[in-house]
């Protein structure tokens, strides 16, 4: 971070510890579908609050992901959005959280269930067309959303529970994909050694996030992968996830984790797309890139959003019309990018 970003930053955490203090009741929440960063920071954050007397818990618009359940130390903490235990917990918060995004549609079915409510908003995405209002903690320049939970924490002095440090180092390597990506930055890195340094394993977590998968997640891939699909002249390429193939082995959003990895990964590709039917006229679709094309401006255009390098939409229309209109538009941002030239 520049001296600068990290005087915000720290104007920032000082703002939202003061909101967080004196609470009796605080509810987190993230995105649809919660990957590690969003699993890990809330699951730290609440640790913490809990240390403090604070009664805290999870109420997010999709279920908790099972293959992020490890991080619970408790599943109670976790309530389902569309239960009236939900319910009865919003009415009766002082506050929420959202965290790893700042976007009204990115949280479902929990934003009227929060909506009015004294809110914080902690992430590291770039602020969109339809914000959530509230107090923030929110840096581009961060690796991760776990990154901003691991500064407020160490702000406060603690107390780190052994939740909190194994949040953090998920959320952090999530992110980061194991520190292999564009947005690890020397802070992520200092974080994760300290991790490690208390206690943290880093094998045990590589091989439940990354090291461990079903037979599921592996037939998915091979239908998906033959679908696979190149634009070279425009340094792109897509795979679709075949509805079928997905209904009839049973997957879960969880089973395509990095799925849209394997397109951007052909030597000569700049951007991959993965494409995957989600209702009859709806399609979510996917964006990576190598770091050369700006993705979230395509991903925008169609009322998504996400990072430079990784971003995504929920797009209605047929497959082929989504199809077309996508890769068009990436066509459209390559060339701007001057580099074909």
């Amino acid at each position: 971070m520049t001296t600068k970003n990290n005087e915000l930053r720290s104007e920032s955490v000082e703002q939202v510890l003061n909101e967080l203090q004196g609470k009796d009741l605080v509810v987190l929440t993230t995105h649809k579908n919660a990957d590690g960063d969003g699993c890990g920071s809330q699951v730290a954050l609440a640790s913490w609050l809990r240390s403090q007397g604070t009664e805290t818990f999870i109420v997010n618009p999709t279920p908790f992901p099972e293959n992020f359940k490890f991080l619970l130390p408790d599943e109670s903490w976790v309530a389902e959005a569309d239960s009236p235990g939900a319910r009865e917990l919003c009415d009766g918060a002082d506050l929420v959280v959202v965290l790893d995004t700042g976007e009204n549609p990115r949280i479902g079915k929990v934003e009227p269930l929060v909506r009015g409510l004294p809110t914080v908003v902690i992430d590291h995405h770039p602020i969109g067309q339809n914000p959530i209002r509230g107090l923030s903690l929110r840096d581009t320049t961060a690796s991760s959303t776990g990154e901003l939970v691991y500064d407020l924490i160490e702000k406060a002095g603690g107390p780190w529970s052994k939740t909190s440090d194994l949040g953090v180092y998920v959320a952090v390597v999530s992110d980061t994909g194991f520190f292999k990506f564009g947005n690890t930055n020397p802070h992520s890195l200092r974080i994760a050694a300290e991790l490690v340094d208390r206690g943290v394993d880093p094998g045990k977590v590589y091989r439940r996030l990354f090291g461990s998968y079903s037979k599921t997640r592996l037939q998915l891939l091979q239908s998906s992968l033959a679908s696979l699909d190149l634009d070279e002249a425009y340094k792109t390429a897509w795979m679709v996830v075949s509805e079928k193939a997905y209904d009839t082995l049973g997957a879960t959003p969880e089973s395509l984790e990095g799925f849209v990895d394997y397109p951007r990964f052909i030597i000569g590709i700049e951007v991959g797309i993965l494409f995957r039917k989600v209702s009859r006229n709806a399609i979510k679709v996917s964006l990576r890139s190598n770091g050369l094309i700006n993705v979230n401006t395509v991903a925008r255009k169609f009322g998504g959003g996400g990072h430079n390098a990784a971003s995504g939409a929920l797009i209605k229309g047929s497959m082929e019309e989504v199809k077309q209109s996508v890769i068009e538009a990436v066509r459209e941002v390559v060339e701007v990018s001057g580099i074909l030239k």
